[in-house]
């Protein structure tokens, strides 16, 4: 094979007409259209001839013996004209090799190697040499011919990997492994229209690392208690490291490739550069999948599309458990198949085999006749027994519980008000930018009102304590009127005169109009379908703008009175505490006065009773000379004022949310 068809397939030496190349540089293109990168490379590995040990009768006529592959048993010795790199062992670090996985065994990137040349005829000499000094022989394991090409009408490396094992047992079995990858990413102008995308790509994981890293410190261990944030952990980490690979593919083919136009006699590595750009593709395709599953976040807003998470989270536990008795009756099925037909059947060769098989005949993929042919009885026993139990018991057991929870999710769903629904979420978010909106606008009208009523003295010019008195009845914070005062206050004297007046009137105003404008643009279309028609047929009368501001000065007045009544209880609490205080501090000190005049001694019963009369006596003036409960105006105003802030701030917030009802309730009119 060698000499013969693999000479022929690597070398192109003529037209098929049997004309030669009249250009030198049409030559090594395999099929006319791939080029052959360098030269191709033949390398085997080998096993020692005292791998293994011969049965007492058989060692006088069996002098040898080579067992299967392992790297225990490697043969590393060189061997026939010991006089180059095919009779010599290279190692798998001087090699720069990637260890394989064969039919049979996993084999290292080490072993006996010889580089072919650029044409058919030296290569056919160097196969001849091989040939000559038994380079094949009893010990040989596996032979791998390795080379690449590259179409550059399609733009694509293909890394060719021709193997063939010979086992102990005798025989050979031929396998190929073919890496067809795109190794030169930016060469046409879609492909930098991708360079670009990928770009804005990068951006957006950026992006999303900083946000993420925000929400870990915001929420703690508690972020990593949802499944979505895992998500997006995984998402940003795959994506760096595909981000990372592609620049160093790019830097690294770009060197390979200088290197080996330099020198074409050499044989291009590019099975480790396959082999990662395969993991490339498949962590981009995990990627996108991850992108996909991330769509049952977006879509929860619908009762409906929950039915899915909703029914596993349900019968998790029924599943636990019957998943442990099926894997228990699945796997000793699978034992039972590999001990008896793993011998006669490819499929049960192997125990892991056994169980890929098993599951293929769940789906119906079997090969009835297969075991029947390995054995008469326990064939056709093996599979109506496994059909019984994992199929007819099994797994319609499985198929019950998933059928029983989804009912009953489906009719708890059904007997629940509808969810948030996507629409609705457009309508909330706009609603939520209306309210902000119609805050700041009343804020605005809340400022020009005091502009107006704040000089008291009416001379034009508003001092401070004028302005701080005015916002301080209307609910602000020092901090808020400060701020707004110095903003305003041009000159830094403490007073607005007419002109600073005149440009907050003016900012005022013009901020009025902005923000009308803007509330205008934001306005809530009107739903369309069913939920509009749900959300016509159930309107109610609305309450006019008017009716509402009149209705939320009487609330405020209702406070205000309520707050005076709360004053004067705080008042006579904070007397009933000092009463009480004042009685434990008497009781405390007539105790100790009772001891003391018990203990004393000398002294007739008559002197103790003239001692104990004299301090009641005492106790009750006392008693007469303090305060009394009456509530003094002094002590009205001290208890309100722990509670006029607190008032204020009330006070405001009810006219700002009365203010964005009323909008509310004049748009929906």
């Amino acid at each position: 094979f060698a000499r013969g068809p693999l000479m022929d397939g690597l070398y192109w030496e003529s037209w098929y007409n049997s004309d030669n190349f009249s250009d030198p540089k049409e030559k090594n293109f395999i099929y006319y259209d791939n080029k052959l990168l360098g030269v191709p490379r033949i390398r085997q590995l080998r096993v020692r001839n005292d791998s293994c040990t011969v049965a007492d009768d058989f060692k006088d006529e069996i002098t040898f013996c080579h067992s299967s592959f392992s790297p225990g048993v490697e043969e590393k010795r060189p061997f026939g004209y010991m006089n180059s790199s095919a009779w010599n062992y290279s190692t798998e670090k001087q090699l720069d090799g990637r260890s394989f996985s064969g039919e049979i065994s996993s084999y290292p990137g080490s072993g006996y190697y010889v580089d072919l040349s650029r044409n058919k005829e030296d290569s056919t000499a160097q196969l001849n040499e091989l040939f000559t000094g038994l380079w094949i022989d009893r010990g040989t394991r596996v032979v791998f011919v390795d080379f690449t090409v590259y179409n550059a009408n399609i733009n694509l490396f293909c890394v060719v990997k021709l193997v063939l094992e010979l086992p102990a047992t005798g025989g050979a079995i031929p396998s190929s492994d073919f890496r067809t990858v795109k190794l030169l990413r930016y060469v046409e102008p879609k492909d930098y229209f991708v360079l670009v995308c990928e770009g804005i790509f990068m951006l957006f994981i950026c992006y999303y690392i900083v946000e993420e890293v925000i929400e870990i410190k915001r929420n703690k261990l508690d972020y990593f208690k949802t499944f979505w944030n895992w998500l997006d952990i995984i998402v940003i980490l795959v994506s760096l490291i595909c981000g990372g690979f592609n620049v160093y593919r790019t830097v690294t083919v770009g060197r390979k490739l200088q290197e080996l136009l330099q020198d074409e006699s050499r044989f291009p590595d590019f099975d480790f550069l396959s082999y990662w750009q395969q993991q490339f593709n498949n962590a981009i395709a995990f990627t996108l999948f991850l992108a996909w599953v991330k769509f049952f976040k977006y879509i929860s807003f619908n009762k409906t599309m929950t039915q899915l998470s909703s029914t596993l989270s349900a019968c998790a536990k029924d599943l636990m458990g019957f998943a442990v008795m099926f894997f228990i009756v699945f796997f000793a099925f699978a034992q039972l198949g590999y001990l008896i037909f793993g011998t006669q059947i490819k499929d049960f060769r192997e125990f892991h085999h056994s169980v890929f098989t098993l599951f293929r005949i769940i789906l119906g993929d079997f090969d009835f006749h297969q075991l029947e042919s390995a054995n008469r009885v326990l064939g056709p026993l093996f599979f109506l027994l496994y059909v019984f139990f994992v199929f007819f018991v099994l797994i319609n057991m499985f198929l019950a519980i998933i059928n029983d929870t989804y009912s009953e999710v489906k009719t708890d769903l059904a007997n629940q008000p509808n969810e948030f629904e996507m629409a609705d979420y457009f309508k909330e978010r706009a609603s939520k930018m209306l309210q902000k909106l119609n805050l700041k606008q009343e804020k605005i009208l809340d400022i020009q009102s005091a502009l107006k009523t704040a000089d008291m003295n009416n001379d034009k010019q508003l001092d401070f304590e004028e302005w701080r008195s005015e916002l301080k009845a209307r609910g602000y914070a020092d901090g808020e009127i400060e701020a707004l005062f110095s903003k305003y206050d041009q000159d830094g004297d403490r007073v607005l005169d007419e002109r600073e007046q005149r440009a907050m009137t003016s900012e005022l105003e013009g901020q009025r109009v902005a923000i009308n404008r803007q509330i205008d643009s934001e306005k809530v279309r009107p739903a369309s379908g069913k939920g509009a028609t749900a959300a016509a047929s159930h309107a109610e009368p609305q309450v006019t703008a008017e009716e509402f501001s009149a209705l939320a000065h009487r609330v405020d007045r209702m406070e205000r009175s309520i707050g005076s009544v709360v004053s004067k209880i705080d008042a006579v609490l904070v007397k009933l505490d000092a009463v009480e205080a004042g009685k434990a501090k008497r009781r405390e000190q007539m105790g100790k006065l009772l001891d003391a005049i018990n203990e004393t001694e000398g002294v007739t019963d008559e002197y103790k009773r003239q001692e104990m009369e004299r301090m009641v006596r005492e106790q009750v003036q006392r008693f007469d000379g303090e305060p009394s409960l009456v509530v003094t105006p002094q002590d009205e105003a001290a208890a309100a004022s722990a509670s006029a802030a607190g008032s204020a701030i009330k006070s405001r917030s009810r006219r700002r949310s009365a203010g964005v009802s009323s909008d509310q309730s004049g748009a929906s009119s």
